[in-house]
């Protein structure tokens, strides 16, 4: 299989989110090293010299902090799994049903707070910038808990579940409302016995631009859509310059986020993996953290006893 292409110090990612990446993407990604080491010692070293950090972080972060993740055994909404609600199709079917999902996964996360692996990261951030080193944080998480808990220089890929986008005239709103609208009150259950509510449409979230009233939809990725090219630009600069990238809580099944470690690996920079579990990335990378994100996270960016703060 031919190496990793990189033309003009660019990362090459495919726009679309989704399972599985195409074939061709597949051939790109060939390096394989021997098991990760898993000495925090040797991290710490790296961490120490690091000037710019990315740090990608996925669903198994949110999870420590009660967040359903709707992976896996048990990742149900009623009788269906993400993937099955949150996609154009779904909700051109029944946005009834896609709006209840939403309304739902967005009531939880009111009540959620940031975990010790988030306040980590936005620690570190807030640390290291006096000293002239770069922290960011790219997300595949749309519950905003790396933003609740102060990080600041972060990029949410797949979008949030507090803003919507209007279908009719495009105008993308924050909207933090409980409920988003009356009709969704007391509505979203997702135990497999409920039944769909039915809501007519036109009681569904509609847009308060003077002389529209379109159809709201959450302002989320979904599977089969394109990532916004402008954030995909932003990443790919971050990626291309970081000497140091942590794999925070991520499945590295969902394209095209999980092609970006990997490559980052390729071109020899330390890679570092933090989660509950191995995944189809884990011999890509340096080094493998087993345990939860909250536990292993702010031993591995803490202060290091090189640091200096001006």
């Amino acid at each position: 299989m031919p190496p990793l292409q990189i033309v003009q110090s660019r990362l090459f990612f495919p726009l679309c989110c989704g399972l599985k990446p195409s074939a061709s993407f597949q051939r790109k990604i060939c390096l394989t090293m021997a098991r990760p080491s898993s000495s925090m010692a040797d991290f710490r070293k790296c961490f120490a010299k690091a000037k710019h950090i990315a740090i990608i972080s996925g669903a198994g972060i949110s999870a420590e902090s009660g967040v359903p993740t709707f992976r896996g055994a048990g990742g149900y909404w009623r009788k269906w799994q993400a993937q099955d609600l949150a996609t154009p199709q779904a909700f051109a079917h029944n946005p009834s049903r896609v709006w209840e999902f939403y309304h739902y996964r967005r009531e939880v996360m009111l009540s959620k707070e940031p975990n010790p692996g988030h306040l980590a990261v936005a620690e570190c951030e807030a640390r290291l910038r006096p000293q002239g080193r770069r922290v960011v944080v790219i997300t595949q998480n749309i519950d905003e808990l790396h933003r609740k808990a102060g990080t600041q220089n972060l990029l949410e890929i797949h979008g949030t579940l507090f803003k919507t986008r209007c279908t009719s005239c495009g105008v993308v709103t924050e909207n933090y409302n409980s409920p988003i609208c009356p009709a969704l009150s007391g509505k979203g259950a997702p135990d497999p016995e409920t039944r769909d509510a039915g809501i007519p449409v036109e009681k569904l979230p509609r847009c308060e631009e003077a002389g529209c009233g379109g159809l709201l939809r959450p302002h989320v990725v979904w599977f089969g859509e394109n990532l916004d090219p402008a954030i995909l630009e932003e990443v790919d600069r971050e990626l291309a310059l970081c000497d140091l990238c942590l794999v925070v809580g991520t499945s590295s099944v969902v394209y095209p986020a999980a092609l970006f470690a990997p490559q980052v690996a390729a071109r020899g920079v330390p890679v570092a993996e933090f989660n509950t579990e191995t995944t189809p990335a884990t011999n890509t990378f340096r080094f493998h953290f087993q345990g939860p994100c909250g536990t292993t996270l702010p031993e591995a960016l803490a202060p290091h006893e090189t640091e200096t703060v001006p």
